[in-house]
């Protein structure tokens, strides 16, 4: 544990690292900047000891200030019984933890050491369920947002075409609003999909098995080629595998299928020469998976935020918001990385490196 004492007088310095260096990392500065300095390097910093009486700026001054600069050390005054004025001042501006008389014991300053660090885990703590707790009000926000637009927009259309078709006598056009609520059922459904993906990469707990990228992949291009047909899409797939490989299958199957899905549904629609490439190489106990694509692209003020939750790039294309946030998900349960690569209406690449478990 790093803690820093500050003294102008150098043998205070000497002789509070001469008897706690065995069992603490001390750091010490003679002056208010070097200090600070100290402070800046050593991020890492629990607790913060500091003699009132310093020249220039007074340990309830200073206090005051890194409060601010460097909330998370523990601050400890180092003060006579004669400065009570000096140890109100430092509760009240300077937010002291605590504060040890001098000349001090080592018994004291130890004792003070252990209070210090564990308010200091209790804080860090604190911190940490705080930034999830935001996390999770932020998420909470987005769901209900997009409840109401992802559910209630195909919810209205469908309830529209129907109270239509209810008008209608003509063959032709009762298809034409058949057709119109099939495409929202289809919306709907993906998005559910999309929302259980979702939760259970949340929930899940990892299931280790032996995977052949061969088989997986012969099952995401028995799907796929349907799209490529039908879109005329040109899909080349290449798998190499020459040694074991062993992960989670399913959060696997999910990274491939999204990245799949985004490279096809995401084509210039007016383009000749439109393409999706799926390559897998295992090599090293490591997985380095490409999907390379010809459409669109991503802006590149937009390629930082595409893995946030609801987050949409553009309203080409009608997403639910989960695609890309379910893979970042997954492969955190993976314990594996993304890169992305884009330029606009040239295309995307994703480049997925997964470790074999």
């Amino acid at each position: 544990m790093k803690i820093l004492y500050v003294d102008d007088e150098p043998d205070n310095l000497v002789g509070f690292k001469a008897s706690l260096r065995l069992d603490y990392q001390i750091l010490t500065a003679v002056n208010i900047p070097q200090a600070i300095s100290c402070l800046d390097n050593h991020p890492e910093i629990k607790v913060v000891f500091c003699d009132q009486r310093m020249p220039g700026k007074t340990g309830v001054d200073f206090f005051e200030d890194i409060r601010i600069s460097h909330p998370l050390p523990v601050r400890i005054l180092l003060t006579a019984y004669t400065d009570v004025e000096a140890i109100i001042e430092a509760i009240n501006r300077g937010n002291i933890f605590r504060y040890v008389k001098k000349p001090w014991t080592e018994a004291d300053v130890i004792s003070a050491i252990e209070e210090a660090n564990k308010f200091y885990m209790a804080n860090s703590m604190l911190s940490v369920k705080n930034d999830e707790l935001q996390r999770a009000y932020d998420e909470l926000n987005k769901f209900a947002y997009s409840v109401s637009h992802d559910i209630r927009g195909p919810l209205s259309g469908i309830l529209g075409a129907i109270n239509l078709a209810r008008e209608i006598d003509d063959v032709e056009e009762m298809k034409e609003m058949l057709y119109l609520m099939q495409k929202s059922v289809k919306k709907l459904d993906t998005y559910v999909l999309s929302m259980h993906d979702y939760y259970s990469l949340q929930r899940g707990e990892l299931k280790i098995t032996e995977i052949d990228f061969n088989e997986i992949i012969d099952e995401l291009k028995a799907i796929y080629d349907v799209h490529s047909k039908i879109n005329k899409v040109a899909f080349k797939v290449n798998v190499k595998q020459d040694e074991i490989f062993r992960n989670d299958q399913a959060p696997l199957r999910l990274v491939l299928n999204n990245l799949l899905s985004n490279a096809f549904k995401y084509q210039e629609k007016d383009s000749k020469n439109k393409s999706v490439d799926l390559s897998v190489d295992v090599h090293n106990n490591v997985a380095t998976i490409y999907v390379k694509d010809t459409g669109i692209g991503i802006l590149g003020s937009h390629v930082g935020e595409i893995f946030n939750l609801f987050y949409r790039s553009n309203s080409l294309e009608v997403g639910s918001g989960f695609g890309l946030y379910n893979v970042k998900s997954a492969l955190l349960k993976l314990n594996g990385q993304i890169e992305v690569n884009s330029v606009l209406h040239k295309g995307t690449t994703f480049k997925v490196t997964i470790p074999s478990i």
